[in-house]
């Protein structure tokens, strides 16, 4: 047995989830771990809920390995309470409840984060929508406003608007003042982005968004493209970008990493075009965002002005059924694992 900080017992072993191999959602197994210890700068949590992300999928698959020292259990958010303080960290108390953004781990009972990484967990949140804003937010505050300069009066230009990035960067860009366009695959999901704020949703199985959004701008462009799409979709961005415009990559959910791109339009618009990973930068660049989250947009959750879209919800044993329904892409918002 292990004790925290507070004398509060802690067991030996936990539950985790484990990718026996690389593969489809057939090869997660629930397994027992030995409950890890936090470090120098570190907390230990109790989860109680586990964001599912693509790149959750993406290192099942065996793609996408954890970084040098850290664990091989997948998850990369969660909610839950502080069990023990790693040595040196201070102004958090054990019991109390925080999410955290992580670099792997999430699908256990128990899991560690870098203080720089946790944030309070507001009055009135539940675990499983605390679980799912952590991923979300650390990636679109980083890519919109820190990579993207977006601006008030901006027009911003999402794609894929209904996953739970894109609900959360619609509410972050209109919370700022931005015009938002997003794209999703059929009505249904159109109609979600447009009541979670967009000012206008492109239905890319019937419509060319690029001649959407040449309309819908009056011929401008957009200021900013937030692509987690890429490949073919890369080049036709190009074509409607406002001059300084600026497209940040965020994700191949095309399998195609390869892009043409029209150099013509970049250089006579003076394009920016660059992509974003969070997983594997230091501590400092993810304090840095925490740190502007926790002034700038936790007030918004306080208050309710940005929230947490969850689709569904699965128990940890059911970890292959989770990914499983993020892969079909049938979800509005987040999928969750709770404990």
């Amino acid at each position: 047995m292990t004790t925290s900080d507070e004398g509060h017992s802690l067991p030996a072993t936990t539950r985790a989830i484990e990718i026996s191999k690389p593969g489809g959602p057939d090869v997660l197994r629930l397994v027992p771990r030995q409950v890890p210890q936090p470090a120098a700068g570190e907390i230990l949590i109790r989860v109680r809920a586990a964001g599912i992300n693509r790149g959750d999928i993406v290192q099942r698959q065996g793609l996408y390995p954890a970084p040098p020292g850290i664990t091989d259990v997948p998850g990369l958010e969660v909610a839950g309470e502080i069990a023990a303080l790693g040595e040196g960290v201070s102004g958090w108390q054990v019991g109390e409840s925080v999410c955290a953004l992580l670099a792997g781990g999430g699908y256990a009972d128990y899991a560690v984060a870098p203080e720089g990484q946790c944030l309070p967990l507001p009055e009135g949140l539940s675990m499983v929508e605390g679980a799912a804003l952590p991923e979300t937010l650390f990636t679109c505050w980083t890519t919109l406003f820190d990579q993207g300069q977006l601006k008030a009066g901006e027009a911003l230009l999402i794609h894929g608007g209904s996953s739970g990035i894109g609900m959360t960067a619609i509410q972050l860009g209109k919370a700022f003042g931005a015009r938002v366009i997003v794209t999703a695959g059929s009505d249904e999901k159109c109609e979600a982005c447009r009541v979670a704020g967009a000012d206008a949703a492109i239905n890319y199985r019937t419509q060319d968004f690029v001649e959407e959004a040449r309309v819908i701008t009056e011929g401008r462009g957009v200021d900013v493209v937030l692509d987690m799409v890429a490949g073919d979709y890369v080049g036709r961005d190009i074509q409607i970008m406002a001059p300084r415009g600026r497209h940040i990559t965020i994700g191949v959910m095309s399998g195609k990493s390869e892009a043409t791109i029209p150099m013509n339009l970049v250089l006579r618009n003076r394009l920016v075009i660059t992509a974003s990973t969070l997983r594997g930068r230091d501590l400092d660049e993810k304090r840095a965002i925490r740190d502007a989250l926790r002034d700038q947009v936790w007030p918004l959750v306080k208050d309710g002005r940005l929230r947490a879209y969850v689709h569904a919800s699965f128990p940890l044993a059911q970890a292959g059924a989770a990914q499983s329904a993020l892969e079909a892409s049938n979800h509005v918002g987040k999928i969750i694992l709770t404990m």
